[in-house]
This record gives structure tokens, sequence and C-alpha cells, in this order.
């Protein structure tokens, strides 16, 4: 079996840039922060001493380079996961971490989150205007507005299908994909990372029927669905593309 190496720490690929793996460790850095788990009774301490040991050699050129020759070899190809499935698969060479899962989560709110943005800034232009006449150039302008705007919610639209397909093929379901449940999940795989991501998924199921009052469950629901619809719209783009 691989040890975890610092790209499955941060949840991150082998060729990310300088960009992703800073933007990944403040990420993580806001769930796994021993001041943001006081209060939940966890010590999350240990974990947070491997993102920041993690991030401190790939941040660094010269480290990462040496850091890849002693983990990786002289191999020089672009390593892409791959997933087995099936009763023989007893290996867990290729188990990859559940941060990288919960970093594609996070990718996915923030893609949806920019694109509703989008949307209903194309939706206000397109309302009717009370102004009888526009000068050509008013017109032109609108129609470049509009079609830059497109291009963007399309670019988005195609981002999201790819974090939406690595989800599923994790088997995570689309009710767990808003933050609070990665987050709750995060802590405590990060607390014994050979759990079964998907048995803590029943328990943060469990958790909210245990703990939360009714009002709290019905907003958790109204924010899932203003997510499902949100991301139903973005991928109407992506059929478009």
């Amino acid at each position: 079996m691989k040890s975890r190496t610092y790209y499955d720490i941060l949840g991150v690929s082998r060729d990310a840039t300088l960009e992703e793996i800073t933007t990944a460790k403040n990420a993580l850095a806001k769930v796994y922060h021993p001041d943001a788990n006081v209060h939940k009774n966890i010590d999350t301490t240990a974990f947070m001493q491997e993102i920041l040991e993690a991030y401190r050699v790939l941040a660094d050129p010269e480290q990462r380079k040496a850091y890849d020759q002693e983990t990786f070899g002289s191999e020089t190809v672009r390593v892409f996961r791959t997933f087995k499935v099936g009763p023989d698969d007893d290996t867990k060479e290729d188990t990859v971490s559940f941060v990288t899962y919960w970093n594609a989560a996070a990718q996915l709110n923030d893609i949806v989150t920019r694109s509703s943005r989008l949307m209903e800034r194309e939706a206000k232009r397109k309302k009717p205007v009370r102004r009888r006449f526009f000068h050509r150039s008013d017109k032109s302008e609108r129609s470049s507005v509009d079609s830059l705007r497109e291009r963007q919610i399309t670019q988005l639209s195609l981002q999201a299908v790819q974090y939406i397909t690595e989800l599923k093929m994790a088997g995570i379901s689309m009710d767990h994909w808003n933050a609070e449940a990665m987050n709750w999940v995060l802590v405590r795989w990060g607390q014994k990372k050979d759990t079964d991501y998907h048995v803590l998924f029943n328990r943060y199921a469990a958790y909210i029927e245990q703990s939360k009052s009714g009002a709290e469950k019905m907003k958790l629901r109204s924010q899932n669905r203003q997510f499902h619809n949100n991301l139903k719209k973005l991928l109407s783009y992506a059929l478009k593309a």
C-alpha cells in the first residue's frame, strides 16, 4: 500500500500550480485549524501540521522537485487517478484521498455560486428597457456583453461536469455535496484516514437527524434544493456546448 503523498494531503494533482496548492492549503486550514474545532471537542492539530508541512514543501520549487524525485522516482509522465471496481479488487494502492473529493465539492460549490451571479446579471440585462430607441452602439455593446457572459457560464458548466463526475464516481450522494456535510466528514476522516468515508456520511446523516431542530433541517433542505436548482440551470449550458 502506498503511503499518502503531500499531493494527497492537499487534495491536488501532481501538476497543480502554486496558486492551486495555496488555495487548497488555505481552504483546508479553515476547516482543520484547531481553534475552529475546539467547541467540537475534536483535536485537529496533527492533520493541520501535515497540511502545513505538505504546503511548505510543494510551495518551494526546489523542495518540490526533490520531493517528486524521491517519491515518484524518474518517471516523467503525468499520473492519472484510476478507479477499480469488482469483487477481486482487494488492494488499496490506488485509493484516492478524501481530500480530493472534498476539494472537488468545494470547487463545484464555488462554480455554482459564481455562475448563479452571472446568470442573474444576464437575466437583468434581458429585462425590457423602457427607452424607446437604442443607438446601434448601445445594441452592439449589450450583445457583446451578453455573448461574453454566456461564454463564461458555458466554461463554468464544463468545469462543473468534471467535478460532478468525480463525486459521482466516488459514490458521494448529491445531497452531501454541500460545505457543511463535506467539512463534517473531512474533520472526522482526518482523525482516522483509513475510515470509509461512506460510513462517515451515514454518520453525518444520523447526526443531522438527532442534533438538528426541525427548523434547521428545513433550512438545510431548502439550501440543498436551491443548490440543485442552480446546478441544473448551469448544466443546461454544458448541453449547448
